[in-house]
C-alpha cells in the first residue's frame, strides 16, 4: 500500500492520497495526523501514515452505487492477472465484445493479457473455448478501501 489513508472526522475511511498531498492538508489545517511513522519528521510534522479530517465530509453518495467503471479499476479488481490464462494482464477484454453491443461495465469486462485478448478476438469466451478463471463483479467502496 502506498500513500496516506485519509479518514473522515468520524474515523470512516475516505481515500488514499500521496504523502505530498497529506502534508499540504496538514499545512492548511484541514487534517491532523492520526497515525505516524515512528521517529520520522517532515519539518515539524511527523510523517503521516493516516490523517483525519478536522471537519466531517458528507459521503452519502458512496453508499448507493459503487465506484465508476474504469480500465485501471478493472485491472486492479482482477489483480492485474489475465482472466483467461492467469498471466500478467496489460489490457482489458469485453466478455460480450463491443462490436456485439457489449458495454464498458464491471460485469462485462475482465483483465487480459494481449495474446489472450487477440486470440479471443470478436467472440464470447464459450465461442473462443476460453473459459473465464474469474467471475466479473462490481466492486463496492468497502472493497476499494480494503486494498
Amino acid at each position: 500500500m502506498t500513500g496516506v489513508l485519509v479518514l473522515n472526522a468520524d474515523l470512516g475511511p475516505l481515500h488514499r492520497v500521496s504523502l505530498r498531498h497529506a502534508v499540504r492538508m496538514l499545512l492548511r489545517e484541514v487534517a491532523v495526523v492520526h497515525e505516524a511513522e515512528p521517529d520520522r519528521l517532515i519539518g515539524v510534522y511527523p510523517v503521516p501514515r493516516v490523517v483525519r479530517l478536522v471537519t466531517y465530509v458528507v459521503t452519502r453518495w458512496r453508499y448507493g452505487r459503487g465506484p465508476a467503471w474504469s480500465r485501471a479499476g478493472v485491472l486492479a479488481r482482477d489483480g492485474r492477472r489475465c482472466a483467461y490464462c492467469g498471466g500478467n494482464a496489460s489490457t482489458i477484454d469485453h466478455v460480450l465484445p463491443s462490436s456485439r453491443g457489449g458495454r464498458n461495465t464491471w460485469l462485462n469486462t475482465v483483465a487480459a493479457c494481449s495474446p489472450c485478448n487477440q486470440r479471443k478476438g470478436d467472440r464470447t469466451p464459450p465461442e473462443a473455448r476460453m473459459p473465464l478463471r474469474i467471475t466479473p463483479t462490481a466492486p463496492t467502496w468497502a472493497a476499494i478501501h480494503a486494498r
